[in-house]
């Protein structure tokens, strides 16, 4: 069997996961360029996209490149992690991986993090920190210094050792996905927080990647808003599972 084979008869060697909010703009642009990608490569895939909620065309679009992508509906908008979290869980593949409708992480990066887990980690971590030279359309001079800010704060309350927790980038071996997210609770932006802050207290192997990035201008990210409701989320994630 080839390395980059599933390690059981039908089961996929990569899922991926998108979540996706009203994205009838840019899903069918992005489903293409992702297609095409996963169609050269050498191992078995499936594709999820997880609708969360959405009041436009989403799902009717995603729905057109069936049977290649797998759709999963959520009756009402929640969330981006409670989005990711029923796609980890519904996943069928040996390794797990998410990444955001805008494609701000070039798909083609999907490559460093499968060699990742081929070196041995369990949860591999996209960041736009490890080397900044991979940035190549950055943020407003504002969001970067209120990511800053946010990150140590998380980094005193929570976790330590990851400058950027918030690359919407990451993925879990099978094993490490169902621990991880059979535990989360944070439906809201923090979830990638949680789900390092687990992927810890669980005693998983954690690799951090540098990855390509660039800044799309029509993100629906709130730069104070949602950076107010994501630390607030922080302290929700310490005193929960502080006391599981």
């Amino acid at each position: 069997m080839s390395q980059l084979s599933a390690s059981n008869a039908g089961t996929p060697y990569l899922t991926l996961i998108i979540p996706a909010y009203n994205e009838e703009e840019r899903i069918g642009g992005t489903l293409e360029k992702v297609l095409a990608f996963l169609r050269l490569q050498p191992y078995t895939w499936e594709l999820i996209v997880v609708d969360d909620g959405s009041q436009d065309r989403t799902a009717e679009i995603v729905s057109s490149f069936a049977p290649s992508v797998v759709l999963y509906r959520l009756t009402a908008n929640r969330g981006k992690g409670a989005a990711v979290r029923t796609g980890m869980l519904l996943a069928q593949g040996q390794y797990r991986a998410f990444t955001d409708a805008d494609l701000s992480t070039p798909i083609e990066e999907l490559g460093k993090m499968l060699a990742a887990f081929e070196r041995g980690a369990d949860v591999v971590i996209g960041s736009r920190r490890v080397d900044r030279k991979l940035v190549r359309k950055r943020q407003p001079w504002y969001r970067e210094m209120i990511g800053v800010a946010g990150n140590l704060l998380v980094q005193l309350v929570l976790v330590r050792g990851y400058q950027d927790t918030q690359c919407g980038f990451k993925g879990c071996t099978a094993p490490a996905a169902i621990e991880i997210f059979s535990r989360a609770i944070i439906d809201g932006f923090a979830f990638d927080i949680e789900m390092i802050y687990l992927a810890t207290r669980l005693g998983f192997r954690i690799e951090q990647i540098g990855v390509e990035w660039y800044n799309d201008e029509r993100s629906r990210v709130r730069a104070v808003r949602d950076t107010m409701r994501t630390l607030a989320e922080v302290f929700t994630i310490r005193r929960y599972h502080n006391r599981t």
